[in-house]
This record gives C-alpha cells, sequence and structure tokens, in this order.
C-alpha cells in the first residue's frame, strides 16, 4: 500500500511538472509572438539621427494630430502610429506639430522631422520618400435630406449639380470623369457648403471623413454610401535616408495587419477612411 501511495504521488508530481512546463512554454510563445525585432543600430541611425524619433504632425486633421483644448491629450493617427514606432525602436518620442500640412511638407528638405504620415503625391515624392499606403481616404458625397438621389451611382445625371471645392482633390479626381452632371465649384469649403445649403447645387463631393463632420452639424444632411476615389496616406520619410526605408516598411505592413491602424482610425473617432491592403512585398 505504502508503495501504491508513494507511486501515485510520483505520479501526480510529473503530471504537475508537465502542465507547469506546457504553460510556462505557452507564455513564452505568447509573448514572443508580441517582440518586434528592433531596427539595426545603421538604420536606427537613419531613422532618428539626433536619438528621438521627430514624428511631423499638422494640428487640426484627426489623420495626423488633434489636440483636446482641456486636456491637452493629443490623438490621431499619424500621432499613434509615430508613437508606436519609437517604441519598437527603442528611442524616445518627439512629436513636431506644425499648423498645417504645408508647413509640413515645407520642412522636409530642412530635417526638421524624420517621419509624417501624410497623403502620397508626386510633387511630395521630390522631397521624401513613401512607405506603402496604411490607409485610404475615401472621397465621396453629402446630399440634403431632401434629395432624391439613393446612391453614388445616381448622381452623374443630367440636372444634377455638384459643388466642390475649386483645384481641389475631389476637383482634381471627379471633374474629368462626370459625363452628365454639372460641376459648381466654389474657392473654400464652406463656401462649397453654402453652395448646398442654398439649393444651388445637389450634391458636395469632398473627402467622407470631413463629409460626415459637416453632416454632424447640419441635421437632414446625411453622407452617401460608396466612394469616387481614395486618397491614399503613407508614412514619410525625408529623402536620403534610405537605410531607413526597409524598417518603416515592415512597420506599416505589421500595423496594418496587427490591427495597429484600424486602432488608431477608432481612437481619433474617423469615419470614411479604411485600412489600407496589406503589400507583402514590403514585409
Amino acid at each position: 500500500m505504502k508503495e501504491d501511495h508513494e507511486k501515485n504521488i510520483g505520479t501526480e508530481n510529473a503530471m504537475r511538472t508537465h502542465w507547469l512546463m506546457a504553460g510556462i512554454l505557452g507564455l513564452l510563445l505568447t509573448g514572443c509572438a508580441g517582440i518586434h525585432t528592433a531596427p539595426a543600430p545603421e538604420a536606427r541611425q537613419a531613422l532618428a539621427p539626433t536619438g528621438k524619433l521627430r514624428v511631423g504632425l499638422y494640428l487640426g486633421n484627426p489623420l495626423s494630430v488633434v489636440r483636446d483644448s482641456a486636456s491637452g491629450e493629443m490623438k490621431g493617427v499619424g500621432f499613434d502610429l509615430g508613437k508606436e514606432l519609437a517604441r519598437r525602436m527603442a528611442v524616445p518620442f518627439e512629436p513636431v506639430v506644425y499648423p498645417s500640412v504645408a508647413a509640413l511638407v515645407g520642412s522636409a528638405k530642412s530635417g526638421g522631422w524624420d517621419v509624417a504620415s501624410i497623403a502620397l503625391s508626386p510633387a511630395r515624392a521630390k522631397d521624401m520618400d513613401f512607405t506603402a499606403p496604411h490607409l485610404e481616404v475615401e472621397l465621396g458625397y453629402l446630399i440634403p435630406g431632401s434629395s432624391s438621389i439613393a446612391t453614388a451611382a445616381d448622381v452623374d445625371r443630367p440636372g444634377i449639380r455638384v459643388a466642390m471645392q475649386e483645384k481641389g482633390l475631389a476637383d482634381t479626381l471627379l471633374s474629368p470623369t462626370l459625363k452628365n452632371a454639372v460641376v459648381v465649384r466654389a474657392s473654400s469649403i464652406a463656401g462649397t457648403l453654402e453652395i448646398v445649403r442654398s439649393g444651388r447645387a445637389d450634391v458636395f463631393a469632398g473627402n467622407k471623413p470631413s463629409l460626415f463632420e459637416i453632416s454632424d452639424q447640419m441635421p437632414g444632411f446625411r453622407v452617401l454610401d460608396g466612394r469616387f476615389a481614395t486618397d491614399p496616406v503613407a508614412m514619410a520619410i525625408p529623402k536620403g535616408r534610405e537605410l531607413a526605408m526597409a524598417y518603416a516598411r515592415k512597420f506599416v505592413e505589421d500595423a496594418k495587419s496587427e490591427g495597429l491602424v484600424k486602432a488608431a482610425l477608432e481612437r481619433a473617432g474617423i469615419r470614411g477612411a479604411v485600412v489600407a491592403a496589406p503589400n507583402p512585398a514590403q514585409r
């Protein structure tokens, strides 16, 4: 009996040890899944030459950064991704805030920032390199509640007047494609909205994040489902830092696949923008 008892105890101890080791292994594997390789010293120096990651941001747009007037807290897709990139690089995060995207772009040559999240364009590509897009801003339509227009496909019909900001992105992308609708231009977003509100146009064409904000302030107006184009947003790095690009490209792909971009969009409360498709070639 004594031998049987000791044998049972030994078996129980072996089983406890087995399950303990299995649990420890599981924790180790889970931890390893969340570990991200830091950049090589050369890449870190190229990405953050001052020892800090200076993230270029422009105020007033949640795609980049907005600041709470009461608490001073900042949030935005560019802000969140920049902060996470600095964490993975194991360097301090330093937000460099500009009053406008034009001011941010203008400082690319002077080296005032290290990375920024901005819309892709051939003109900007002269002074900076881009990763693959991490999100796409949708362009669509805002209509009055009384409108008979039901879908985006109904816009390009005879007699429909489409208001848009002159030389804005909607004007550039949409105007050449319209075959039946008439374009009505204004010099500003406020002017474009007034054209629709006064009945001189039937539809407001623009980027959907802005249109959703307008619709929140104007009861009865709504944003149509669908889109007529998208504006890709990517991570930019000033020219001359090629050693930094491979790490930045992989970070962007990881940020998309791990849900970081989606979480940043949700935290900033952005509607009308979607996570860009993965680009396996840049992993």
